[in-house]
């Protein structure tokens, strides 16, 4: 059973000329098949975790560990953490002009599966997994994400993550500026791919309203820089009701986060 644990992570991060601690000692386990919640306030270190664990370099691991299957995820590469079955879903997906998105998906695959895939197989499970999220199959002949609206560079992601299957998905914020038709199809491609059982997820988010779409088995409330309350999926009802103020004035902070439907 694929697991990722994370043990007492620290992190900073280089701002306006000074150095600023982001994570201030984040604990968590996630285990295959199980949906992991991040919830927390705009500020509160949430995507900070997500960059951190796929080794953005603007980030600085300071202390701690974080481990995927025993193997020491902070000694690898980029590319070595997608390899070993670290996925990110990012908020705002980039652009990448002159890259065709059959040829990402393909080069993407062949790295995580140590073989190209045989191109007639490919193509039909390209064209399968396109359909299920409403995706016309000609955005494959187009560039990655470019002219792409940010409803269509989600799909795109989780496309990505139905042909790639990691051990472990990290979603940062995959709602954001999603509308309720995009939202459902978006949850119904990580369901799938959920449902299978081979996945961890971790679901960062600071809305309730995806978590009607995709139950988590897990919530953690994340302030600070840290985990300060977990639970299971009723703590997400908690947060509707009572919003994040409560963890920002014990943490000191000014942040009057509240959730949105």
């Amino acid at each position: 059973m694929a697991t990722l644990e994370i043990r007492d992570l620290h992190v900073t991060v280089e701002a306006d000329n000074a150095t600023k601690e982001i994570l201030k000692g984040v604990d968590l386990t996630v285990k295959q098949g199980e949906t992991h919640a991040i919830m927390g306030p705009n500020g509160s270190g949430k995507s900070t975790l997500a960059y951190s664990l796929a080794g953005h370099p603007k980030y600085t691991v300071t202390g701690g560990t974080v481990t995927l299957d025993g193997e020491d995820v902070l000694e690898m590469s980029v590319d070595e953490r997608a390899r070993a079955g670290l996925f990110l879903a990012m908020q705002y997906p980039v652009e990448v002009p002159g890259v065709s998105v059959s040829n990402f998906l393909r080069t993407s695959a062949t790295a995580v599966r140590g073989e190209a895939p045989k191109l007639r197989t490919w193509v039909k499970e390209v064209k399968e997994a396109m359909q299920r999220l409403n995706m016309d199959t000609s955005f494959a002949e187009r560039n990655v994400n470019e002219g792409f609206s940010g409803g269509e560079k989600k799909r795109h992601e989780i496309l990505q993550l139905e042909l790639l299957r990691p051990k472990v998905a990290i979603l940062d914020e995959t709602d954001s500026g999603l509308d309720v038709d995009a939202l459902r199809i978006v949850s119904e491609g990580v369901n799938r791919v959920r449902e299978t059982g081979e996945v961890g997820t971790l679901l960062i988010t600071h809305y309730t309203r995806i978590l009607r779409y995709i139950k988590p088995d897990f919530v953690h409330v994340f302030s600070g820089g840290r985990i300060v309350e977990s639970g299971g999926a009723e703590l997400a009802d908690k947060l509707e009701n009572e919003g994040y103020e409560v963890y920002a004035k014990l943490d000191g902070a000014d942040t009057k986060g509240g959730v949105s439907a």
